[in-house]
């Protein structure tokens, strides 16, 4: 996978961000140029790409190809689906849970699955959680539930990259837009089952 594959992965909007700031379009154009790659990707470097562009035998191709953004935002979701799983238990209302079920399809299993984690939170984090599960299940809309899951699966999946693979943290912020991103509480083992399952499914 070529440096232009890899950058055309990156969402335009962080070449806006920082002190060499390209609008989305100049960015675009960047892309398709040699020189404008360099640039793109030293001022990467040096912020949000430490890892991902540092010096490498192979480089970033075979993580990127591994985790392209339809399998990335899969592993986002799920992970989310699992963080809210002390609040989706919780739910017990009718039409709550039947949205949950028809919006998640088999994502709502994970959500139940004791075996993998036994969801135990402080009753302050359980609070927060139903609190904004509750809020999106009242937009009565999927993708409301989706954007919430999305959102803590990307603060899960930076968190632990952070320390046990930095390249892959790097990765998972530059493919999505830049945001602020919620605290993360998954313990380690349930999400490296998930991290596991996307995975495998990625070199399969």
């Amino acid at each position: 996978m070529s440096l232009q594959a890899v950058l055309a992965g990156v969402d335009p909007r962080w070449h806006a961000a920082g002190a060499s700031a390209l609008d989305e379009t100049l960015g675009r154009r960047a892309v398709d140029s040699r020189l404008g790659r360099r640039m793109l990707a030293g001022a990467l470097a040096q912020g949000p790409a430490a890892q991902l562009l540092a010096p490498a035998p192979q480089g970033p191709a075979a993580l990127v190809a591994r985790w392209r953004p339809a399998r990335l935002a899969a592993l986002h979701r799920d992970l989310g689906v699992l963080a809210y799983a002390p609040a989706i238990r919780a739910e017990i209302r009718r039409d709550a849970v039947k949205h949950l079920k028809a919006a998640l399809a088999g994502s709502y299993v994970l959500a139940l699955d004791r075996s993998i984690w036994d969801a135990r939170i402080d009753a302050a984090l359980q609070t927060r959680l139903g609190s904004q599960l509750q809020a999106a299940l009242a937009a009565d809309s999927a993708s409301a539930l989706f954007a919430l899951f999305e959102l803590q699966g990307r603060a899960e999946l930076q968190t632990w990259a952070r320390q046990r693979e930095p390249a892959l943290a790097d990765w998972a912020q530059l493919a999505c837009a830049p945001a602020d991103l919620p605290s993360a509480h998954l313990p380690e083992k349930p999400l490296l089952v998930v991290h596991a399952h996307h995975q495998n499914r990625a070199v399969a």
